[in-house]
């Protein structure tokens, strides 16, 4: 299941959800940028109106931000929304996930095929399904790795890159020219932090998404949800500070992890670090609970085996509160 239940888990234990560190969900630990919440206030004038059906101002920005055309865009109420909008489209189509992949994945796509993102050379008949970086390990296939396969097969590839601005890799658009068999899904909710809002994009040929456009509900993206985005979008500066410092706080983190007995924590290239245990990972989660701290138990997610937990890379007094309740666990 999809971390980030602060709500649910406050609910039930009766806590203010505010005293919880939720470290189960990668968002960017810096937050939105300093000009989002003011813009959401602006358009509060606007929600007595309908939205416009396809969000074109916000296409325009993200055409411009990643280089393509915004008539190659198609904009969800998230990335995991526009998952299930995929599997809906290619629902005749055999599918194929390079593991791991995102859990909603396997919701969306349950008669799925699977096999090993780090198998040499990807094959499948239908949809194939990679992350990028992948989720929970943080490995990222090289671009010419996946050159290769487009090259190999003119059936469609599906890319999920919800956590690529944290990595600072070349996303799998710019292949899009030459590979017209080729979607990328982007998140807007993690790098940004506006995971309330629930945004995210399908890239692909213009072709397919205007053939799809024409599928959808309208209306996918309210008002504020656009506002906030458009503000996002805009402030570059605050996205190159999260890039470097996600990045810095990453490598950090990671040594402090390996300090930690009984952990084998990956080098990762997204906002959250995979750890393996030597012993038990559910008693590890139900710890840092009552610590009033949520970590991702990853035990025998599929394609991967074992003990293991997901830690979201955090501010530094956030991810040192996290340590010292790890460290009272393994000397308990």
């Amino acid at each position: 299941m999809h971390g980030g239940d602060i709500f649910a888990v406050a609910r039930e234990h009766g806590w203010d959800w505010r005293e919880i560190l939720d470290c189960s969900a990668s968002i960017n630990p810096l937050g939105p940028a300093p000009g989002v919440i003011p813009a959401i206030q602006q358009a509060m004038d606007r929600i007595v109106h309908y939205p416009e059906r396809a969000s074109p101002a916000l296409r325009t920005a993200l055409a411009n931000l990643w280089h393509i055309d915004a008539d190659q865009i198609l904009l969800g109420n998230g990335a995991t929304e526009l998952i299930f909008f995929v599997s809906r489209m290619f629902a005749d189509s055999p599918v194929t996930l390079a593991l791991p992949v995102f859990s909603e994945f396997h919701r969306a796509f349950p008669r799925a095929r699977v096999q090993p993102l780090s198998q040499a050379a990807l094959r499948g008949r239908g949809l194939l399904v990679i992350t990028r970086p992948a989720n929970p390990t943080g490995e990222s296939l090289p671009l010419s790795a996946l050159r290769e396969h487009l090259e190999a097969s003119e059936d469609p590839v599906l890319i999920d890159e919800s956590f690529l601005e944290f990595s600072g890799l070349e996303s799998a658009t710019t292949l899009m020219p030459a590979y017209p068999h080729l979607l990328v899904l982007r998140s807007l909710t993690k790098f940004y932090a506006l995971p309330g809002l629930r945004l995210g994009a399908l890239v692909s040929s213009a072709a397919n998404t205007t053939r799809w456009q024409q599928q959808r509900e309208p209306w996918q993206v309210n008002v504020l949800a656009e506002a906030a985005a458009l503000a996002a979008i805009a402030d570059t500066a605050h996205a190159a500070s999260s890039i470097e410092f996600a990045s810095s706080e990453r490598a950090w983190l990671l040594e402090q992890l390996k300090g930690i007995a009984g952990t084998e924590p990956r080098q990762s290239d997204a906002n959250f670090l995979y750890v393996k245990l030597a012993g038990s990972a559910s008693g590890l989660c139900e710890h840092l609970l009552r610590h009033k701290i949520l970590i991702r138990n990853c035990t025998d997610w599929p394609g991967l085996f074992g003990e293991a937990v997901r830690v979201a890379v955090r501010r530094r007094d956030e991810n040192e509160r996290l340590l010292k309740a790890w460290r009272d666990f393994r000397c308990a």
